[in-house]
C-alpha cells in the first residue's frame, strides 16, 4: 500500500481532511496514493511535516519513520526482551538433553 495512504487511513483521515492541511489539491493527493503521479518537492515536504515522517519514510526509501525515534527505541527494546526469553528457552532446552 502506497504510504501516504497508509499514513492517512491510520489516522482515519479522509483525502479532504489532508488536502486541506496541506494545501495539496485532493485530486492530486488521489493521483499520488495510486501511483498515478508522484509528489513534487513541495508536496513531499508537506506531507511529511503534516504526518510526522521523514521524506524517506514518506517516499517508501526505509522501512522506519527516523523522526520518531522513540518508538525506534521501544521497538528495539522489545526485540531485546523476545531475544532474551528465547535464548534462556534454548538454554533450559539444552540442559534437559
Amino acid at each position: 500500500m502506497n504510504k501516504i495512504r497508509q499514513l492517512r487511513k491510520a489516522r482515519k483521515l479522509r483525502q479532504a481532511d489532508v488536502a486541506r492541511e496541506t494545501c495539496i489539491d485532493q485530486k492530486t493527493l488521489s493521483n499520488y496514493e495510486i501511483g498515478k503521479t508522484n509528489p513534487d518537492s513541495y508536496a513531499i515536504t508537506q506531507l511529511s511535516e503534516f504526518f510526522g515522517v521523514t521524506a524517506d519514510y514518506l517516499l517508501g526509501l526505509t522501512e522506519y519513520n527516523l523522526k520518531d525515534t522513540q518508538a525506534l527505541l521501544d521497538e528495539i527494546e522489545q526485540a531485546q526482551q523476545k531475544l532474551e526469553m528465547m535464548k534462556k528457552i534454548i538454554i533450559s532446552e539444552t540442559n534437559e538433553e
